[in-house]
């Protein structure tokens, strides 16, 4: 593989913000993203579509730089277009992981992007692999990445169990990435999944009004507490000057 230089690629950057995982479960991988896309603090597009096809059962989650992920992605698909023509069979996921991690490492001081890479292939079944700034390569059962990940891996840590199923799952990655998006200001808009298992890929999507908002308290509270309603010591009064 010839060596790229990025640096030179670059005009300006774009920075996805961003809230990606995947995670695995017994028939396949889960894959979500939310869709919001800065510059600095400008929003420059609400409803990015963070989850790339790199091949038939092969997808990738961005976070970083959206030019450099885009261009990474790129060159990881023609590579993986290769493979299957000249061997006749799909390419393993972890072959998908390895060469976004050998592009990654090898263009480190040139490249802001953090990746995902989560598909199913015969030889192994589901896997998910992390590859974060830098470019280590990690397998995993889930992965979270991106500017909101930091904001919940208490939550996965306490919340995640081995052996769900896949309506278990994408309820998971949902409410994960809702909870990332509500805490995070580079993340927000949408949330994008894809279910990816041995019959092929289906794309799921959850509207910005229709996020569950499952940590402000009302199944414990019964109902939202108001000032008017709450117990405790009255608010301050302000004197005008």
């Amino acid at each position: 593989m010839e060596h790229i230089d990025f640096q030179k690629l670059k005009t300006g950057e774009v920075n996805l913000g961003t809230s990606i995982m995947a995670v695995q479960f017994d028939k396949g991988v889960v894959i979500g993203a939310d869709s919001r896309t800065t510059t600095g603090s400008y929003i420059a597009n609400r409803v990015t579509d963070k989850l790339t096809h790199v091949h038939d059962r092969v997808y990738c989650c961005r976070s970083g730089s959206a030019a450099d992920t885009q261009a990474v992605a790129d060159i990881v698909h023609f590579y993986l277009q290769m493979y299957a023509q000249q061997t006749g069979a799909p390419p393993p996921v972890h072959t998908a992981a390895a060469l976004f991690q050998k592009l990654c490492y090898e263009n480190k001081d040139g490249l802001s992007a953090g990746i995902i890479v989560a598909g199913w292939d015969k030889e192994v079944g589901p896997s998910v692999y992390n590859i974060p700034l830098g470019g280590g390569l990690f397998r995993q059962p889930w992965s979270i990445g991106g500017s909101g990940s930091t904001y919940v891996y208490g939550y996965c840590d306490a919340t995640y169990k081995e052996g769900w199923n896949e309506a278990q799952t994408v309820e998971f990655v949902q409410n994960t990435l809702s909870l990332a998006m509500a805490r995070d200001g580079s993340s927000g808009g949408v949330i994008r999944m894809c279910v990816i298992t041995e019959e092929g890929v289906e794309r799921k999507f959850v509207p910005g009004n229709k996020l569950p908002k499952f940590w402000e308290g009302a199944e414990v509270l019964g109902k939202p507490v108001s000032l008017a309603t709450a117990s405790g010591p009255a608010p301050m009064a302000v004197e005008p000057l």
